[in-house]
């Protein structure tokens, strides 16, 4: 049997200090950071890490690889948007004026870090 400390996820930038910007001072997120050319770990309120990395040949994940639960997401979506961030629709998924889908009590709210990276903002029922 494995004997498992914790688990964390990790994905890839193109630039580390871009990122160390947006997810520190876009998102408000405590960053750490591994060295000059990271990683970077993102911790959450909640004591979870992500890890981000840099690599030369990075390209942009298909598909989310960060959500961050908020309170209220209308606050949120605003608040990012006031701060530059484009918020992503995508065909077939309905979303009101502001880019946020509404389903089975959820709401979600996607947008792309500056290396491209799906991102999204929930508010869970």
């Amino acid at each position: 049997m494995v004997e498992t400390r914790r688990v964390f996820g990790s994905f890839s930038v193109d630039d580390i200090e871009s990122a160390r910007r947006f997810y520190q001072e876009t998102l408000n997120l405590e960053v750490e950071r591994g060295g000059e050319e990271g990683p970077l770990f993102l911790h959450g309120p909640d004591g979870s890490a992500t890890l981000v990395y840099l690599k030369s040949d990075h390209q942009a994940a298909t598909f989310t690889v960060l959500n961050l639960s908020v309170n209220d997401i209308q606050t949120a979506v605003e608040e990012l948007s006031s701060k530059g961030v484009e918020f992503q629709r995508y065909p077939g998924i309905e979303a009101n004026e502001h880019g946020i889908h509404t389903s089975n009590g959820h709401s979600i709210a996607w947008f792309n870090d500056p290396a491209g990276n799906g991102l999204s903002l929930v508010q869970e029922s």
